[in-house]
């Protein structure tokens, strides 16, 4: 890796590193495809698709039962694992209840919100070469504290299934589980088949064909977000420690060679230390080869500014799904950043935590998304009301702010369905 100045970086290069997409690509036209065939044909295309994607054989899409023999079966200390990370998550979600409110603004006037859950979602999780239990926590929990009464989950079929996810989606509460991955399982959730149950909104990240299938099913149902491949950013002065900024950097590359992880500074000498630091790194990991070509990739770097608030403005354009703070005054940095789905906080705070087990959530926007929305979070699974209750005494103060707005917009009836609550008085 090299250092670059941010103040010299061109068009094209700021356009690589703030203008990331979800990293669908061609994959669009297959997802719509497969979106397709499974709107039409339900269970058959399922299998089939498992058989041609995902070379398996499915009997049962349906593996709800699996679930908890799974979770009673399961190593100990895995699932003491599973169960304290899940009570961190589930902890962390109940504090972001919102509570029912009315409030009586002026005399008669009164004005307030009341929360209710999606009745039905769905999640997709995860699978195929590697598991994500931890994923399963993450897209599950914060539905059922929210107090969704069903929630389905798709995640990729298998000759055998992943114990661990499959204990960690029964600790979590899922109300069905099906094994379909990629884009068939999002229009699988979307619009339903003969076993799986259709969804009002589908939830969770995934790979390309996975994002393409959400886009092509959104407006038929909600879905959270559009996310790409994981990034990180940190931000460090002169008090960091090169090897603990390379780790974050490491930490996030071995996902995808798309991964996008960069590290901002004002420090010529931290910078180049970093550089140093993650090239020694990406050498003793096992995927060497997949960490290296995302920390070369057009949208991973070192940058070094002309001063800390050059450092912190590239990192707030850059608006990425992690941000680590690695500095003497780290909260006075953070006030000055609003762009990041999620914040880790001092040398200590390991990106790794948020992942697993600190209780926020991981599934979070990519590619600049952090700009205009958040992560997943009870309010994800939520819908709001408003509510309000006028006396009589309190229309009448409206009366002519009413009538007159109404008729200055062309809508006689609006205005009259007031006036006829004075009917009697004139």
């Amino acid at each position: 890796m090299d250092v670059r100045d941010i103040a010299t970086l061109g068009p094209d290069e700021r356009r690589a590193l703030f203008e990331r997409d979800s990293g669908v690509g061609d994959a669009g036209e297959v997802a719509r495809e497969v979106v397709e065939r499974v709107r039409t044909e339900g269970d058959v295309a399922l299998r089939e698709y498992a058989r041609e994607f995902d070379d398996v054989e499915v009997g049962n899409l349906d593996v709800t039962d699996e679930t908890e023999r799974a979770y009673e079966e399961l190593d100990e200390d895995l699932r003491d694992r599973i169960e304290t990370a899940a009570a961190n998550v589930r902890e962390f979600h109940e504090a972001q209840l919102p509570e029912d409110w009315r409030t009586e603004f002026s005399p008669g006037r009164e004005l307030g919100r009341r929360f209710r859950p999606i009745e039905r979602v769905g999640a997709y999780v995860p699978g195929g070469g590697a598991a994500y239990p931890s994923s399963a926590l993450m897209t599950v929990l914060p539905a059922k504290v929210a107090g969704v009464p069903h929630v389905a989950v798709c995640t990729p079929p298998a000759a055998d299934l992943n114990q661990a996810t499959l204990a960690a989606l029964h600790v979590a509460g899922a109300d069905a589980v099906y094994q379909s991955g990629g884009a068939q399982a999002v229009a699988a959730l979307a619009y339903g088949t003969e076993t799986v149950s259709a969804v009002e909104k589908v939830v969770g990240p995934g790979n390309r064909f996975v994002t393409a299938a959400k886009a092509a099913v959104r407006g038929d149902v909600a879905i959270d977000f559009l996310a790409g491949p994981s990034e990180v950013a940190v931000v460090a002065d002169s008090s960091a420690d090169p090897a603990l900024v390379a780790a974050e950097m490491v930490a996030q590359a071995e996902h995808d060679p798309n991964a996008a992880v960069v590290a901002a500074t004002d420090d010529p000498d931290l910078a180049e230390a970093i550089c140093e630091a993650c090239d020694a790194q990406a050498a003793e990991r096992e995927r060497a080869d997949t960490v290296r070509e995302a920390l070369s990739n057009e949208a991973s770097g070192v940058f070094c500014g002309r001063s800390m608030p050059e450092a912190v403005l590239f990192v707030e354009e850059y608006a990425a799904e992690h941000l680590a703070i690695h500095a003497e005054d780290d909260e006075a940095l953070l006030e000055r950043i609003t762009n990041a789905g999620s914040v880790f906080l001092g040398p200590d705070t390991p990106v790794a935590a948020g992942d697993y087990a600190s209780g926020t959530n991981h599934v979070l926007p990519t590619g600049g998304g952090a700009r205009v929305t958040g992560g997943l979070s009870v309010e994800t699974f939520l819908r709001s009301t408003t509510v309000q209750r006028l006396s009589h005494d309190a229309l009448a103060d409206l009366r002519d702010t009413v009538t007159g707005l109404a008729r200055a917009e062309g809508l006689e009836a609006h205005a009259e369905s007031v006036e006829k609550r004075f009917d009697d008085e004139e």
